[in-house]
């Protein structure tokens, strides 16, 4: 393996797998599964409108592409280091959202989800195999 496209670390791959979690429920709330009221901030319960589901199909095409760049080495590192570190930041106001939420099933199941996502995202960033060269030189230099 080149340095280009280092493994990915161990926070990437279990931000990978969270990130499948929530591929699969999108798959299932696209594919008509009645769990609006998990979604959205609960505001429909049962199937979800034609409209939502398609943005569900969205949404799961978008974080099957992050669970590949997080939990594989196919993407090269300064790329995989920028995209994790934009996803770590944009599922802060995602985690706001579930927190606020009106629906406890969001509030229960999601919040958590969405914290371990920033933080399992934001330490796959972070990881010294995907630093930037100077701070490579620096940690090998210790």
């Amino acid at each position: 393996m080149s340095d280009r496209n280092p493994p990915p670390s161990t926070a990437g791959k279990v931000a990978a797998l969270l990130l499948l979690v929530v591929v699969v429920f999108q798959a299932a709330l696209a594919a008509g599964a009645p769990w609006g009221v998990a979604t959205q901030g609960g505001v429909n319960e049962g199937v979800l409108p034609d409209s939502l589901r398609i943005s569900s199909v969205i949404t799961l095409v978008i974080y099957a592409a992050l669970a590949v760049v997080a939990g594989t080495s196919l993407v090269p590192a300064t790329v995989r280091r920028r995209i994790l570190y934009t996803a770590s930041a944009v599922m802060v106001p995602a985690t706001v959202l579930n927190i606020a939420s009106t629906s406890f099933i969001e509030r229960i199941i999601w919040a958590p989800i969405t914290i371990a996502l920033v933080i399992t995202l934001w330490s796959a960033a972070r990881h010294e195999s995907i630093a930037p060269l100077s701070r490579r030189l620096r940690l090998s230099a210790r």
